[in-house]
């Protein structure tokens, strides 16, 4: 609840087309639920982005598109483990499939 309300606050400060989410989340599921809060809002209406879509842009930490952007050291010392013992794809599939939905500014 605590990082919707700061989420909430970055967006309506410095506006959604300035902001990227990066999760890190080990699950596909949770990360799917993650990036569908930010763009689509809470979908158990529980939080502060109950009914907010804010549109984010959302990826997570293991898709191309970030890690191409990462230090390669800072990458591999920080990451590349859990890239080694997670479903990265079924990970990539879900975060994607809400960003794709509901982003404005993917």
């Amino acid at each position: 609840m605590e990082n919707q309300a700061r989420i909430k606050e970055l967006a309506e400060k410095h506006g959604a087309e300035n902001l990227v989410v990066i999760l890190g989340g080990a699950e596909a599921e949770a990360s799917g639920l993650a990036c569908e809060t930010v763009t689509n809002g809470d979908p158990t209406f529980a939080g502060p982005l109950a009914g907010v879509q804010l549109g984010l842009a959302c990826y997570h930490i293991l898709e191309p598109q970030i890690k191409d952007e990462v230090d390669e050291d800072v990458y591999d010392e920080q990451v590349s483990m859990m890239e080694m013992v997670l479903d990265v794809d079924e990970i990539v599939d879900e975060v994607s499939t809400y960003r794709e939905k509901y982003s404005d500014f993917a």
